[in-house]
């Protein structure tokens, strides 16, 4: 009874349910009829509540291509959509690509990061910014809530080491200043289109690749 209303509720099959069991679920529903809540409504609620989680629960693989295919009109090239499309694949699909996007937590994150995170900065990083743009993107959809795991600045920033300062880049050894005049001279008596080509690259500060026309190449 509940505001002179009578209602009926079943417990659940028999061959499903032990004695004990059926006791305990009666008592549950006496104590929301205590609260003055009907225990068939808040049944009905939980399970609505629960379709729609279900139906929320993308998987992370499917987010990151819903994510892909939302944004790639504004790619200026098919190659930065297909490198974003490895990434995802190959580095998070193995450890969280198949889990629903909502329980992607700093553990699952740093766990793709960590392996070249030292080794391989510049992949890491661009690796990092692409996991947080997809959960941000999944956030907004309604698939997933609370914080982004991926984020840097106040998150990441206090368990990984910070690149800048962990990899300084290491430049070639140079010339000493007092040997130049030295050096040029010996280039110069050198034949070949190579000590031509270091020449000028000297006298004119040019990249190398610009001077060669390709790049990597080596003047010698």
């Amino acid at each position: 009874m509940l505001n002179g209303r009578t209602r009926e509720m079943g417990l659940g099959s028999l061959h499903v349910h032990t004695l004990a069991e059926a006791r305990d679920a009666a008592a549950g529903a006496r104590k929301l009829l205590r609260d003055n809540i009907d225990p068939i409504d808040a049944r009905n609620a939980d399970d609505k509540r629960k379709a729609l989680d279900a139906a929320r629960a993308l998987a992370s693989k499917q987010c990151a291509t819903s994510y892909i295919e939302a944004h790639e009109a504004d790619w200026k090239n098919a190659k930065h959509a297909s490198q974003w499309t490895n990434t995802l694949e190959t580095y998070c699909g193995p450890v969280f690509g198949s889990l629903p996007v909502q329980v992607v937590d700093t553990a699952l994150v740093c766990k793709v990061l960590e392996p070249v995170w030292t080794e391989k900065p510049e992949t890491a990083s661009r690796r990092r910014a692409r996991m947080e743009r997809v959960l941000d993107w999944a956030t907004m959809r309604g698939y997933r809530s609370g914080d982004n795991p991926a984020r840097w600045r106040g998150h990441l920033d206090k368990l990984l080491p910070t690149l800048k300062k962990k990899n300084r880049v290491k430049h070639h050894a140079a010339l000493p200043y007092d040997r130049v005049g030295e050096f040029m001279v010996d280039l110069r008596k050198r034949e070949g289109i190579a000590a031509r080509a270091l020449e000028f690259v000297i006298l004119t500060a040019t990249r190398i690749n610009e001077v060669t026309g390709r790049d990597g190449m080596k003047l010698a």
